[in-house]
């Protein structure tokens, strides 16, 4: 009985030292795909030091940042199955998950201010003014795109301005080239190529206030803020529309993998805020509000561990 006893105790001792050692191993074959956007946004800015936090949390290989179009592209990688994370805009995922509801969130992170510039010397003043003028509305397939094109049925400028789609950087030398009289960008703040000494002093934002209410009428997400006139040396601050950013993964993605993740972005804030300073607003308290958009069980499971 005693030499039965100890070899039922051995098979015991061994069936948990693997159970440990998978849980501990468990995340080893995991690959990650992050979605974030074009290299000159704030998106792949923070996809960069967050890929390196999963990888030495996580003990994986390090997720491979991917160039995108922006918002609707990544979640289109999403649910295909090309992207395993992605950074989305909130009123992008708001919309797509409508129709397709195959993600979810893990956090709010940032938050995106709208900019429409134009150049310092011109006489456009307003958003009603840009009536009969050219204006670059972002890369196809991203979320500038998708807030340009929206706000400009909203204030009835559809068919009364000419539009191309230009990423960022084209977007900034068409404008000072005179190729564009205005564009849309929808970044954090602030966007380095518009903060850059070079081109601060010849670009201009315009304010919103006036057609704030028609604005945020299109999506619940929307709010109002701010852009001080000292972030990008303007003579005056600015009213804008402001889009809260989520990080969304597929539903499928286990909730121990989606819990990991929650706990290494939280972890990673002091690197990401040194990669771009709209990290300085990732923090547990806002990160949980991604409505409409649902919380990951797994992400979930992190949020309510923080209150015990």
């Amino acid at each position: 009985m005693t030499s039965s006893r100890r070899m039922r105790g051995l098979a015991i001792a061994a069936a948990l030292l693997l159970v440990l050692t998978a849980c501990t191993a468990g995340f080893g074959n995991l690959k990650l795909r992050i979605a974030a956007g074009n290299s000159s946004g704030v998106y792949y800015k923070l996809a960069q030091p967050l890929a390196s936090a999963w990888q030495a949390d996580l003990g994986i290989d390090r997720p491979q940042v991917l160039q995108t179009q922006g918002s609707p592209d990544n979640v289109v990688k999403v649910l295909a199955g090309q992207a395993d994370v992605a950074f989305v805009a909130a009123d992008v995922a708001a919309d797509r998950y409508q129709a397709h509801p195959g993600f979810a969130a893990l956090a709010r992170v940032h938050d995106d201010y709208l900019h429409i510039v134009v150049r310092a010397d011109s006489d456009i003043r307003s958003v009603s003014q840009l009536s009969g003028h050219r204006i670059a509305i972002g890369s196809p397939q991203s979320g500038v795109e998708f807030i340009a094109k929206s706000l400009l049925i909203a204030v009835g400028l559809r068919d009364s301005v000419s539009t191309t789609p230009r990423g960022l950087d084209e977007s900034v030398s068409a404008l000072l080239n005179h190729e564009v009289d205005a564009f849309f960008w929808s970044g954090g703040l602030p966007t380095p190529k518009l903060a850059d000494p070079d081109n601060r002093s010849r670009l201009r934002l315009l304010d919103l206030a006036d057609v704030m209410p028609k604005v945020q009428a299109l999506s619940p997400v929307y709010s109002t803020a701010t852009i001080p006139a000292s972030t990008y040396g303007q003579l005056l601050p600015v009213t804008t529309l402001v889009v809260p950013n989520f990080l969304v993964v597929p539903k499928s993605m286990p909730d121990e993998v989606a819990e990991a993740l929650v706990r290494g972005l939280f972890d990673a804030r002091p690197q990401l805020a040194s990669a771009n300073p709209a990290a300085l607003s990732i923090d547990v308290h806002p990160g949980i509000e991604t409505q409409p958009i649902p919380l990951h069980p797994g992400a979930l499971r992190y949020y309510r561990a923080q209150k015990t």
